[in-house]
């Protein structure tokens, strides 16, 4: 029953086949790197797109019960590595991808919520929501996308914790720390006002990440039919030490969200890529795309910018040889 949910509704391994009977009939050879690359790039844009739009308008629906305010509250409660848990869990439940997430780290650092708390939420929110845990799902199985937001989760705490022990509030913009927070009454939502603010949720982020995803779906499709498999062998498979932080450093200067690093993911584990050195790259892409850390720079100094990086980077890379080196036990 399982491997029939992870292959047939999440994987939507039906419509593959259906795309290639139909390519086939209209006389397209999907065997050849042309018919291949159009099966790919069909399947993988309807299938990334059917998932966006009932993940985001699952998860805005859970979003709806915890508003800014709201979050800042629970988060005051509590204190110590709790918070740090509790910010890392709330992180996915919220946007998507890394700039998004930084306008809310901003709110809850100005209204004094500590320091490693906002940063733990920071780190979390971009890199293991809880879309990553169902399209994992959909492509490596459940026991890879379970160890993966288990792992970036510890990454969050870790980070969080880190930042806090380090005393770094002086390290946060002037502006930010000495805002002033007006605390309004929240309105309780109706079920009908839920379920309109999830497809507004939904229509925006569509619109945001589309282009990414087509983007990103060509990118796999490149890989996966034109690619030589002995290339990715070659420098991010079993044979270069380095490949999980080539991996990691080169998924930096990319923006995109879990939706368009999805394919190529795939797409390098099909050639031979690496497990460890695949998750590597999508982390890296997520949590530490050049441009949130140019709008994250707004908001901190350079040195507390730098350890978020190098913390970030630190956890993706041991991560990364982790997964490398328990592969065998996952996929």
């Amino acid at each position: 029953m399982w491997i029939f949910i992870q292959d047939q509704i999440l994987g939507m391994k039906w419509l593959n086949v259906m795309i290639g009977n139909l390519l086939t009939t209209l006389g397209i050879d999907t065997t050849g790197r042309i018919g291949g690359s159009i099966q790919f790039f069909i399947y993988d844009v309807i299938k990334i797109v059917v998932l966006l739009c009932t993940l985001i308008f699952m998860i805005s629906y859970i979003q709806s019960h915890f508003p800014p305010e709201r979050t800042k509250k629970i988060l005051g409660r509590f204190h110590g590595i709790g918070a740090n848990i509790l910010a890392a869990l709330l992180g996915t439940v919220t946007p998507f991808c890394s700039c998004s997430s930084i306008p809310l780290f901003i709110g809850f650092t100005s209204a004094g919520l500590p320091l490693g708390v906002t940063f733990s939420f920071l780190i979390s929110s971009p890199m293991v929501d809880l879309g990553s845990l169902v399209l994992l799902m959909s492509i490596f199985g459940a026991k890879v996308a379970i160890v993966y937001v288990v792992l970036g989760l510890v990454i969050a705490v870790l980070g969080g914790t880190l930042i806090e022990k380090l005393h770094m509030e002086n390290q946060v913009e002037e502006f930010i720390r000495n805002a002033r927070q007006i605390d309004l009454p929240q309105e309780e939502l109706t079920v009908k006002d839920r379920m309109k603010y999830a497809a507004e949720q939904v229509v925006e982020t569509f619109k945001k990440v589309f282009r990414y995803i087509i983007i990103g779906v060509g990118i796999g499709a490149f890989i996966h039919n034109w690619i030589p498999e002995e290339w990715i062998v070659q420098f991010l498979g079993t044979g270069n030490p380095f490949g999980v932080i080539i991996a990691t450093i080169a998924g930096v200067p990319m923006y995109a969200d879990i939706f368009g690093c999805i394919p190529i993911a795939e797409a390098l584990l099909a050639k031979g890529a690496k497990l460890g050195v695949v998750l590597s790259f999508m982390m890296g892409v997520t949590t530490l795309s050049l441009p949130s850390m140019v709008m994250l720079k707004k908001a901190v100094k350079p040195k507390l910018l730098g350890i978020f990086i190098a913390i970030c980077t630190v956890g993706i890379i041991i991560v990364g040889y982790f997964f490398n080196a328990i592969q065998f036990l996952l996929v």
